[in-house]
C-alpha cells in the first residue's frame, strides 16, 4: 500500500553548524524540547528536568546494547589502505561488513590488519554489505581492540578520539554488539537514573544491536518501498512484566530511543509484549498502530531518515516538522551528539 507521505516530505533544512560534532562535557546538560502530543504544545527544559516529566508506575525502557569499535583500518594485498566496518558475527564464524573502497573488495581479496590477522571478502551482498572471513593468530575482538575505532556516524566530521570510546556509549551499555550508539540514553547519568528511581519510576531492559539498517538512506520516492536491514533484539522476561505491570495500572511506557521502540513494537505486535529475541525488520512510518509504546525520548534526527519518520509516526508528521523548525530557530544542537526531545 502506498505511504501516505512522500520521501521529500520528512526534508528539512538546518545550519551546519547545528550538528554537535562533539559532546558537551556533561551528559546532562542538554537541551529537552518537549511535545505534547494530544495538543502540539511545545515546551523549551532542560534534560535535567525529563525525571519530573515520569510519574509513579510508568516505565522507561532501555536499549542495553554496548557500541563496539567496530571501524577497522588495515591495507590490501597491494599496500593500499582499505577499510573495514564490521556489522555481526554469523553462525558459521564469519561476519557481515561494510568496507570502503567498495569497488575493490571483491571475493577473494584480503585486508591485512598489522601481522595478527587478515579478513578475505567471502562473498558481496546487497545493501553494502559483505561477507568476511578472518585468520591469523588474534582473534577478531583482540584486533577490535587493538585497532579498532568507535564508528562515529559520518555527520560528525573528524576521526574518532580516545573520549569517544566512552562518550559514544550510554552508561547503562552491557552487551556488545551495535555499531552505533542508542544515542537518546547518552543524556542519561547515574544520578539521573537515580532521581527516576526515586519518583517510583522503574526502568526496563531490552537489547537491539544497532546495525547499519538504522540509518540506511532512504532512497525509495515512497517509504513504502524501504526495507530495512534486520537487526538482533532481545525482551527478557522481567522486561514483559514490568511493561505488562505499567499497562494494567494506566500508567506509561516511555521508551529510551527509536531502537527501543522497534524492539517493543515488534515484540508487541500481537497487542502484548512477548519475551524472546530474533531479528527485526520493522520500518515504523506514519500511519503506524503503536501498540506498547506511551512516550518517547528521542534525539534530533538527520533528514529523509528512518528515525526521522519512526517520530513523525509517533508523534504526528505537522506536529514533528513543526517541532524540528522550532528546534532550529532555537539553535538545539543536532544529530547524536545532539540535545534531545521527548514527545509526551
Amino acid at each position: 500500500m502506498p505511504s501516505r507521505y512522500q520521501l521529500a516530505d520528512f526534508d528539512y533544512e538546518f545550519p551546519p553548524e547545528a550538528v554537535a560534532q562533539h559532546p558537551l562535557p556533561e551528559r546532562s546538560a542538554s537541551r529537552l524540547l518537549v511535545l505534547e502530543r494530544a495538543s502540539g504544545t511545545i515546551h523549551h527544559r532542560a534534560f535535567t528536568d525529563f525525571p519530573s516529566m515520569l510519574a509513579a508506575g510508568d516505565v522507561c525502557v532501555r536499549n542495553v546494547s554496548r557500541v563496539i569499535p567496530a571501524r577497522l583500518r588495515g591495507q590490501r594485498s597491494n599496500g593500499a589502505p582499505a577499510e573495514i566496518l564490521l556489522v555481526h558475527e554469523e553462525p558459521d564464524g564469519t561476519w557481515l561488513a561494510m568496507g570502503h573502497p567498495g569497488g575493490k573488495l571483491k571475493p577473494g581479496r584480503t585486508v591485512r590488519f598489522g601481522s595478527e590477522a587478515q579478513v578475505e571478502i567471502v562473498e558481496v551482498l546487497g545493501g553494502g554489505l559483505r561477507r568476511i572471513r578472518w585468520s591469523g593468530h588474534a582473534t577478531p575482538r583482540e584486533i577490535m581492540e587493538r585497532y579498532g575505532e568507535t564508528p562515529l556516524p559520518p555527520y560528525i566530521e573528524r576521526p574518532a578520539e580516545p573520549p569517544d570510546r566512552e562518550r559514544y556509549q550510554t552508561v547503562f551499555a552491557e552487551v556488545e554488539g551495535s555499531v552505533a550508539a542508542p544515542t537518546a540514553g547518552l543524556h542519561f547519568t547515574r544520578d539521573i537514573l537515580r532521581t527516576i528511581a526515586a519518583r517510583g519510576i522503574q526502568m526496563a531492559d531490552v537489547v537491539l544491536h544497532v546495525g547499519p539498517g538504522t540509518f540506511k538512506s532512504v532512497s525509495a520516492d515512497d517509504p513504502a518501498d524501504h526495507e530495512m536491514l534486520p537487526e538482533w533484539f532481545a525482551v527478557p522476561a522481567q522486561t514483559v512484566q514490568r511493561v505488562h505491570a505499567a499497562r494494567e495500572g494506566r500508567h506509561r511506557v516511555c521508551a529510551i530511543g527509536t531502537t527501543t521502540v522497534r524492539v517493543l513494537e515488534t515484540a508487541g505486535r500481537t497487542g502484548s509484549l512477548r519475551e524472546g529475541t530474533g531479528w527485526t525488520s520493522l520500518f515504523i512510518y506514519p500511519p503506524f498502530e503503536f501498540r506498547v509504546v506511551d512516550a518517547l525520548l528521542t534525539n534530533f534526527h538527520r533528514p529523509r531518515s528512518t528515525l526521522l519518520m519512526l517520530v513523525a509516526a509517533f508523534a504526528g508528521y505537522e506536529n514533528t516538522m513543526r517541532a524540528y523548525r522550532a528546534a532550529i530557530e532555537e539553535q538545539y544542537r543536532l544529530f547524536s551528539y545532539g540535545d534531545a526531545m521527548a514527545i509526551l
